[in-house]
């Protein structure tokens, strides 16, 4: 359980979903959630980790995060990207990530779809940003609202990406990773990890 003054103070507490809950959640929440991200590698490993959570808790997904990075060459996209066969195969018998075979497919295919947005962009920073002409969509949801689960953004993206090949890239995959890399913020109003407070 999570320090109940970690999120606490005369700011308030932490958005809700994180209160509560592991420091491995509480620490990501703080950290990395909702704030900005620009960096590819970091914009693709967030992209893997979200399709993986399709169907499961984010918290099952960041329990495993460590050993993806060690399955997935520290979520070096060109390596991904150059997955076999037999790459897949070994991912798909290692019990420290999730072993969906179409998820496991879809790092390799999904890898080859970001080098190529990279390309025509310049990076994927670039393309994903662009969406939002480079600033975050601040959004002030009062503590204790219910989630957000898609938005209009998070319908283009999704429609837009699955034209150009990816995979588990659904509206509501792409609204969570939206909300992970910071392009959405929806820290709750009174969270003192709200970027900018």
């Amino acid at each position: 359980m999570a320090d109940p003054d970690s999120g606490g103070g005369a700011a308030g507490r932490r958005c809700a979903w994180a209160d509560g809950g592991s420091a491995l959640m509480a620490a990501y929440h703080d950290t990395e959630w909702g704030r900005p991200h620009h960096d590819d590698r970091y914009l693709f490993e967030l992209l893997l980790l979200e399709g993986a959570q399709a169907g499961l808790s984010w918290s099952t997904v960041l329990n495993k995060r460590e050993n993806y990075r060690a399955a997935l060459d520290g979520f070096d996209v060109r390596a991904v990207a150059g997955y076999g066969p037999s790459k897949l195969a070994e991912l798909m018998a290692d019990p420290g990530i999730v072993r969906n075979r179409l998820k496991v497919r879809s790092t390799a295919a999904n890898a080859r779809a970001f080098l190529a947005v990279g390309e025509e962009f310049g990076s994927f920073d670039a393309y994903l940003w662009g969406w939002v002409g480079g600033r975050p969509v601040v959004n002030r949801p009062a503590p204790g609202e219910p989630p957000t689960a898609s938005s209009s953004l998070s319908d283009r993206i999704s429609k837009d990406l699955k034209k150009r090949g990816f995979t588990f890239v659904g509206t509501t995959i792409v609204y969570a990773y939206l909300q992970a890399v910071g392009v959405v913020d929806d820290h709750e109003t009174t969270c003192p990890a709200k970027p900018g407070r």
